[in-house]
C-alpha cells in the first residue's frame, strides 16, 4: 500500500490501544484513512481501514477476498502456515477454522451459506421468540439463587446461557453436553499460547460423533437437515464442510450475542439517562439493541481480506496480496457518518429503520445470524430490566472485569446488586 506516512505499523495487541480501542482508533482514523498495524505471526503488516465509508467498501468490494488462493499469483502456503502459527491451531485441523464459510468467497460462499440460511430468515427467527422468552424467563428465575454477599454475575448466569441454549437447540446439541460447548468455545476465542489445540480437537471429535449419531437418530434440528443435505447431493457439503459449519454456527451463535448482553447491560447501567428512557418506553428495545451494538459491540474488526488486485482505496494504492482489515469500532465511531458518535443514544433512529452500523458486518458477508443476535438481546434486555427494576453494578465500572484482546470488548464478569 502506497503512502506518505513514514510511521512503523501499529502494535495491534499495544496496552493502551487494547484498552480503549474507542479512542485509539478514533484518533488513528483522524491521521489517515488507513494505517499499517502489526499482527503477531504474520510477515507483512496489514492494513487497517478506519473510515466508515471505506470498510463498508473493503466487506463489499468482490476485489477484496477472504481467502487468499483466490489472489492470483498468491503463496497460499505461506499464508496460511502464517495464519496456522499465529492462531496456534495444529495442522492437522486447520481445515475446520481456516475454511470455514468465514473464509470463502464467490459461488463457495453462496453454497455454504444457503444451506444454514433459512434456519434465519426473518420467519424462522419470529418463530423462535417465544422460546427464546421463555429461556429468558427461566434463568432470570434462578437468577437470585446465585448471588453471593448480595451479587450476581450477569455473565456467568444470564448473558451466556441464554444464546448458547438457543443456538444448542437449533444446531442439536444436547442439553447436558452445553457446559462443555460453553468451555470450549471461551478457551478457542481467548487467543492465549497453546489454548487452541485442545478445544478444536474436542470440538471437531464430538461433532464427528454427533453427526454420527444423527445418521442413525435423525431429529428435526438443524444438524439433521445438514446431514440430508449432504446425503441426498454429497457433492453440496463434504464432511470436512459439515464439521466446519456446525462448528462455526454454534462459536459465532453465542459468543457475540453472550457480549452484546453483558456489554449493552453495563452501558445501560452506566448511563442513567439511557435507563431511564428504555424503562419508560420499552418500545425503545429495536433502536436500543442497534444502538449498544454500534457504541459497545463485541466485534470491532473483521477476518483479513486480501487485495486479489490492486485497488486505488481511501487515496492510497492496495496492492494484490496485501492483507486489509476493515476496523468496526473506527467505523462506527465515524463522525463523518454519525452525529456526536461518542454519545450513548438509544433513540438514535437507524435510517429508514435500516441498520447503518457495521457491528454485525456488511456486504456478502454479513452476520447469518445478526436478526437472531438482535431478538436475543431485545428479549434478554427486556426481561432483566422488567424483572429487576433496581438493578445496579455491584462495583465501581472501573472496576468491571475485560479480556483484552485486540478487536474484542468482553467483559469476563458483570456482578450486579438485583435490588429485589
Amino acid at each position: 500500500m502506497s503512502t506518505s506516512s513514514t510511521a512503523g505499523p501499529v502494535n495491534l495487541f499495544d496496552a493502551d490501544l487494547v484498552r480503549d480501542p474507542f479512542g485509539g482508533y478514533s484518533r488513528l482514523r483522524e491521521q489517515a484513512p488507513m494505517v499499517r498495524g502489526s499482527f503477531p505471526g504474520l510477515d507483512s503488516p496489514v492494513w487497517l481501514v478506519t473510515h466508515y465509508d471505506d470498510v463498508k467498501t473493503v466487506l463489499s468490494d468482490r476485489r477484496f477476498v477472504n481467502n487468499p488462493a483466490n489472489v492470483p499469483g498468491a503463496d497460499v502456503h505461506n499464508i496460511r502456515e502464517q495464519l496456522i502459527e499465529a492462531r496456534g491451531i495444529p495442522r492437522e485441523y486447520a481445515a475446520y477454522i481456516l475454511d470455514s464459510v468465514l473464509d470463502a468467497d464467490g459461488e463457495d460462499h453462496l453454497r455454504l451459506r444457503r444451506l444454514v440460511s433459512r434456519a434465519f430468515t426473518a420467519r424462522r427467527v419470529a418463530e423462535l421468540r417465544p422460546r427464546v422468552e421463555e429461556i429468558a424467563e427461566e434463568l432470570l428465575d434462578r437468577l437470585p439463587g446465585h448471588a453471593e454477599d448480595g451479587a450476581a454475575d450477569l455473565i456467568e448466569h444470564f448473558a451466556y446461557p441464554l444464546p448458547i441454549t438457543v443456538i444448542c437447540e437449533l444446531v442439536g446439541i444436547p442439553e447436558e453436553d452445553r457446559p462443555l460447548w460453553r468451555e470450549w468455545g471461551r478457551s478457542l476465542v481467548s487467543l492465549q499460547p497453546g489454548a487452541v489445540a485442545e478445544p478444536l480437537r474436542h470440538m471437531v471429535t464430538y461433532i464427528q460423533e454427533l453427526i454420527a449419531r444423527r445418521r442413525a437418530e435423525p431429529a428435526g434440528d438443524l444438524l439433521t437437515g445438514l446431514i440430508r443435505a449432504h446425503d441426498e447431493d454429497g457433492d453440496r457439503l463434504t464432511d470436512t464442510e459439515m464439521v466446519t459449519m456446525v462448528l462455526t454456527l454454534v462459536l459465532a451463535g453465542h459468543e457475540t450475542t453472550a457480549h452484546l448482553i453483558g456489554n449493552g447491560t453495563a452501558a445501560l447501567l452506566t448511563h442513567p439517562d439511557q435507563l431511564a428512557a428504555l424503562r419508560t418506553d420499552p418500545g425503545l428495545l429495536p433502536r436500543a439493541v442497534h444502538e449498544l451494538m454500534r457504541w459497545c459491540g463485541p466485534v470491532q474488526g473483521t477476518r483479513i481480506r486480501y487485495a486479489a488486485e490492486d485497488v486505488d482505496f481511501g487515496g492510497m494504492t492496495v496492492r494484490r496480496g496485501e492483507p486489509v482489515m476493515a476496523v468496526l469500532v473506527s467505523a462506527n465511531y465515524d463522525p463523518r457518518r454519525f452525529d456526536d458518535p461518542d454519545r450513548l443514544d438509544i433513540t438514535r433512529e437507524p435510517d429508514g429503520h435500516k441498520e447503518v452500523h457495521v457491528g454485525f458486518g456488511h456486504g456478502l458477508h454479513y452476520c447469518l445470524g445478526a436478526a437472531l443476535a438482535r431478538q436475543e438481546g431485545e428479549v434478554a434486555f427486556g426481561a432483566l430490566l422488567r424483572r429487576h427494576p433496581r438493578l445496579e453494578l455491584a462495583v465501581a465500572p472501573e472496576d468491571l472485569d475485560r479480556q483484552f484482546l485486540p478487536f474484542s470488548w468482553r467483559l469476563t464478569r458483570l456482578p450486579v446488586r438485583l435490588g429485589t
